[in-house]
């Protein structure tokens, strides 16, 4: 797994034990906490913990963002989203004067510098407004804009900064902006016409040894087969300087990749050699800095560091870091990320005792799975939870997650690589719980496991499917009563995506699942859909098998509203 390939790295760079962030950095940790026997265990630090509320009134909390990381100057208008909670935890108190309900206004403005772009009215206590504006109002730049949000309600003032990325259009290669709202990724390139679409990018991180160093410039077949499993993305685990010709070759192939970094991501040079090699790539979609930068208790600031050479060199591809620990310094270590990745691999795994001979708790331990139970899809789309937990508790716009599924074992942690149906039912759980992506580690994987995962990139990357997960409006979690079952739904033009994952390993019985205005299932692109049915107003089934997945569109019309 990566954490061996990583053990090379960190005897290669010199000083990196005595700058260890946390607790006894003289003594071999993961995630903050010793893990070989013989040490006491201790708080490894860094949890992130619920705000206290703030005594007195309710405080009214102003954010804002551009919907898009990124407009393009040939683009005529953008939108910005306006936050404004009403809560007990964060912001400034509302005047005694003004009720805190809806009924009540925010009045506001957005300017760069002297140049007004917004002026608007929102009512409180409401979220994901967007309110649009000419972009022919700025000048194409390839550094942030800064932004300034001033507000009032009644006589007390509100403010808020932010940054606006309008660049000019790329004379080569492709762009990949993030949607600030949903969280889905957009790309564009020459394929696309420069128009963006879309993007859902499921594959794997690809070795080199054994498989591209065996790609040439006249022998493509190990990408062909790659791809023509359905895969539409890959993370190779190498550089232009080393491979080259595969790189090239996605490119004419439109096989889209994340660029890796992560073996010298703290030195800044490196970064921007790199970067300069890979910047102007059809196929490139985002860069990888940091691998576990918090698994290793890297230095807080290297992940920042790379971001910021990336952005100044690049500022048409977003970074993403991998974060491997449940709880251990999230502000710090997803401050350098565009992207947050997770790496939950909890199949075949003791999640109580290690192969080091201690205990794996909270504070002590390394069992492969940082805090996970080891009983399967939970453990993965607990930890998209949990990393949005922290962000709101921390106050933070929420960042893209993806989800980097287990497609191996071994290395004493791992007794078994994941069934299919396991691997089905953690996508489609990561994808329920808000991942905009698939990254799986590592290829080459077994027959069997690619097949799985390309059998299942080919619904999720494409229509249909793909503009409700992307573009769709929610991903809002539906309770069903029945444990251990998860359903998320997504709207999107007069129809309905709805997921259904058994995440036990026991078959259950009757699921109901509540969509309004649900009029009749129009397709199923995963799955059986043969036993569900619609009655008295709600979406049932009388059984699911253990791990059973299902994706299902319905026709919704009248959004469950009577005739009048």
């Amino acid at each position: 797994m990566k954490r061996l390939l990583g053990l090379c790295l960190l005897a290669a760079v010199s000083g990196v034990a005595g700058q260890q962030t946390g607790n006894h950095p003289e003594w071999d940790r993961w995630c903050g906490k010793v893990y070989k026997a013989g040490f006491p265990s201790f708080d490894p630090g860094g949890q992130t913990h619920p705000p206290a509320p703030v005594p007195g009134g309710p405080l009214l909390d102003v954010q804002f963002r551009p919907r898009y990381s990124l407009y393009l100057d040939n683009e005529a208008a953008g939108e910005f989203i306006v936050n404004a909670p009403v809560q007990q935890f964060f912001g400034q108190p509302l005047p005694d004067s003004v009720s805190s309900s809806t009924t009540s206004k925010f009045t506001f403005t957005i300017t760069a510098g002297s140049t007004t772009l917004v002026n608007a009215t929102v009512p409180l206590n409401t979220t994901g407004t967007l309110h649009p504006f000419q972009l022919s109002l700025l000048t194409p730049s390839l550094s942030p804009i800064p932004l300034l949000l001033t507000g009032t309600v009644g006589s007390a003032t509100w403010t808020a900064n932010t940054t606006l990325l309008y660049l000019p259009i790329k004379p080569s290669g492709s762009v990949t902006r993030i949607d600030n709202l949903l969280g889905g990724l957009y790309f564009s390139n020459t394929r696309s016409s420069h128009i963006f679409e879309p993007f859902f990018p499921y594959g794997f991180y690809a070795s080199f040894d054994g498989f591209l160093a065996n790609v040439s410039a006249t022998n493509t077949t190990l990408i062909d087969a790659y791809s023509g499993l359905g895969l539409n993305a890959m993370t190779p685990l190498t550089i232009y300087r080393d491979a080259a010709p595969a790189l090239e070759y996605m490119d004419q192939i439109n096989l889209k990749f994340m660029y890796d970094l992560r073996e010298g991501y703290k030195n800044l040079s490196y970064v921007a050699e790199q970067a300069l090699a890979a910047r102007d790539a059809e196929a490139i979609f985002a860069y990888w800095s940091a691998d576990e930068p918090d698994g290793w208790q890297d230095p807080f600031s290297a992940p920042v560091d790379a971001q910021q050479v990336l952005h100044e060199l690049d500022p048409y591809h977003p970074v993403g870091v991998v974060l491997n620990c449940q709880d251990y310094y999230f502000r710090e270590y997803s401050a350098g990320a565009d992207i947050i990745m997770e790496d939950v691999y909890p199949i075949g795994i003791n999640a109580s005792y290690s192969k080091w001979g201690t205990a794996c708790n909270t504070t002590l331990g390394d069992c492969g799975c940082d805090n996970c139970l080891g009983v399967g899809p939970g453990d993965v789309s607990k930890r998209l939870d949990d990393l949005s937990k922290h962000e709101r508790w921390l106050n933070l716009w929420p960042k893209t997650k993806i989800h980097n599924p287990q497609s191996f074992s071994g290395e004493g942690y791992w007794g078994r690589d994941p069934t299919p149906e396991e691997e089905w039912a953690m996508v489609l759980s990561a994808v329920n719980h808000g991942a905009k992506g698939m990254v799986s580690w590592v290829w080459p994987a077994s027959l069997v496991l690619g097949e799985a995962h390309g059998k299942l990139a080919g619904v999720l990357t494409r229509e249909p499917v793909v503009g409700f997960v992307v573009a769709g409006d929610g991903g809002r979690k539906v309770e069903t009563g029945t444990e251990g079952v998860d359903v998320a739904v997504w709207e999107r033009g007069g129809k309905v995506l709805v997921s259904v994952v058994n995440g036990g390993y026991e078959d259950v019985g009757r699921v109901e699942v509540e969509v309004r205005g649900a009029r009749a299932i129009a397709s199923v692109p995963w799955g059986d859909g043969s036993g569900w049915k619609l009655e008295g107003g709600k979406f049932s089934v009388d059984g699911l098998k253990g791990l059973e997945s299902t994706l299902l569109i319905l026709d919704v019309g009248g959004c469950g509203k009577k005739k009048a």
